[in-house]
């Protein structure tokens, strides 16, 4: 039988993915990743001065913290973060309906971006890398507004949405970049960095 690249070559390695997202457990499923989950439940704040990639690359190493320490030679340890920014501003998670239908109108009719940076820590080293993508909304009405976040609570997701949801279906006019990236993780780069780290 022919194996997938990517498991034969992390054979003799434990990657461990420090996320609680269902969405990005299944992109790294889909590579062909067997992997455990750990929990790191750290407070999500990051310094007022940092912009767009900044943030997120900050937070996706903040997520390591505590769980570096315990890794031996052949662990891999995947923490991840997702920012969407508009206008110079970092759309994080709502907090409730009310933000997210905020947020939905700012995006309405423009263009956003969405920034996934990934963080990979072995005993020894650590990598980060990020992806932006680029998005276009249409022209949301207030109903599909309403519909969308009554229906589907999108109060885990940043930026209030979900791409695979009803929402990405109906108001993407254009995305320029990888989609992955836009659900939770650049499932390219993970792919090439894993297959280096394990060459």
């Amino acid at each position: 039988m022919i194996e997938n690249p990517l498991s034969d070559r992390l054979k003799d390695f434990r990657i461990f993915l420090a996320s609680g997202s269902p969405r990005r457990q299944e992109l790294l499923r889909a590579l062909g990743v067997s992997f455990e989950l750990v929990k790191n439940n750290v407070e999500e704040t990051y310094p007022e001065h940092l912009k767009a990639a900044e943030i997120s690359d900050y937070l996706a190493q903040l997520k390591t913290v505590n769980l570096t320490q315990k890794l031996e030679k052949s662990d891999i340890l995947i923490t991840a973060d997702t920012v969407v920014w508009h206008k110079g501003v970092s759309l994080a998670k709502p907090s409730n309906k009310g933000e997210a239908l905020d947020m939905l109108m700012k995006l309405s009719y423009d263009w956003h971006e969405v920034i996934t940076s990934v963080c990979f820590s072995t005993s020894e080293e650590q990598k980060i890398m990020n992806c932006t993508t680029e998005v276009l909304f249409k022209q949301l009405e207030a109903e599909e507004i309403e519909f969308y976040t009554t229906a589907f609570e999108p109060f885990d997701k940043a930026g209030a949405y979900g791409i695979q949801e009803w929402l990405g279906n109906i108001a993407i006019e254009e995305i320029r970049g990888s989609y992955s990236n836009v659900v939770g993780l650049p499932t390219h780069l993970v792919y090439k960095t894993l297959m280096d780290m394990a060459s």
